[in-house]
């Protein structure tokens, strides 16, 4: 069996998402018995890319791609690449982390082989037997696929990151031609000196009980200094505007599953539960004791929380 991996990369470097996809080949490659994983390393400038996916362990090869059309990753370049390495190298699987590159890119590779993707695998029980959430998470489903060519995105937070300490070897491979159909114009990015929010230790999220944008800032920046946590929100919080799109912590936001999520003010509607039910310890914080937050938390706080999260703040000074 052959698997290759797409590694993710951001201005040249590796994405830490990419080490999660890799783990995941390796348990399926574990289910196989025997079976080489490759990494498809494309962009531009891509020789410390290639370095990067060289040194994680239980690599074969990587493949490194350098052309201007594929430093923005954008899916209809990087899928006719992918394509075409799964039919001349004759791959059984393709992987990908579960992240906005990954779902654009995956169901394109999918399609243009004629096959039916399994998206967001939590576990690998063996080639063609995989566990996936339906219902926003309430449902864990064990499903079969017969597919020729295995293409699946698999969710970060459910694999350990790939130990480093590789030595696999590079093969540099001649660029496809530019499909032509898209370029990046621009993008706008958020900087902070905070941990980055799908994979901080620590997690502080707000939601509509925060009242307002202010509201948001006054009570939970000064809490997340403290703790050296990332800032998130419910989708509510972010529809009212208090906070960028890119705090958004859901179903239809970032999957996180930090050792600490402190929820503040949310009710915990399923769809927010289905992004960070998996954090190791969930701490809540609503005035409403029927909240249904409260049934997956373990650490409850009953009352006003612009009177509790000062009290918190002040406590860990």
């Amino acid at each position: 069996m052959r698997i290759l991996v797409i590694a993710e990369q951001e201005n040249g470097s590796l994405v830490e998402t990419s080490l999660n996809a890799i783990n995941a080949a390796q348990k399926l490659a574990a289910s196989h018995g025997s079976a080489a994983i490759d990494v498809l390393a494309a962009g531009h400038n891509t020789d410390a890319l290639a370095a990067e996916c060289a040194a994680v362990a239980g690599v074969d090869e990587v493949i490194q791609v350098d052309a201007p059309q594929y430093a923005a990753s954008l899916a209809e370049n990087i899928t006719t690449l992918v394509v075409e390495l799964v039919r001349t190298r004759d791959y059984q699987a393709v992987i990908c982390a579960s992240t906005s590159v990954g779902k654009n890119i995956s169901p394109r590779i999918a399609a243009l082989l004629d096959v039916a993707q399994v998206s967001d695998v939590t576990e690998i029980i063996g080639v063609g037997t995989y566990i996936r959430p339906i219902y926003a998470g309430n449902i864990m489903l064990t499903c079969e696929s017969a597919e020729p060519v295995q293409v699946l995105t698999v969710r970060p937070t459910a694999f350990d990151k790939a130990d480093l300490g590789g030595s696999a070897t590079v093969t540099r491979l001649d660029a496809g031609e530019d499909a032509g159909l898209s370029s990046l114009l621009g993008r706008e990015l958020s900087k902070s000196d905070r941990p980055v929010l799908s994979s901080a230790p620590i997690v502080v999220s707000g939601g509509r009980g925060m009242g307002s944008g202010d509201n948001y800032q006054r009570l939970l920046e000064p809490l997340a200094d403290k703790l050296g946590a990332a800032l998130g929100a419910s989708r509510a919080a972010v529809d009212a505007g208090f906070v960028p799109n890119d705090y958004q912590v859901g179903q239809t936001g970032k999957i996180v599953a930090p050792e600490l999520y402190l929820a503040v003010g949310i009710s915990g509607a399923i769809q927010h539960l289905a992004g960070m039910s998996d954090a190791k310890v969930i701490v809540a914080i609503n005035k409403d004791p029927d909240a249904p937050i409260f049934q997956v938390a373990d650490y409850g706080l009953e009352g006003d929380l612009n009177e509790l999260v000062p009290e918190l703040t002040e406590c860990l000074a």
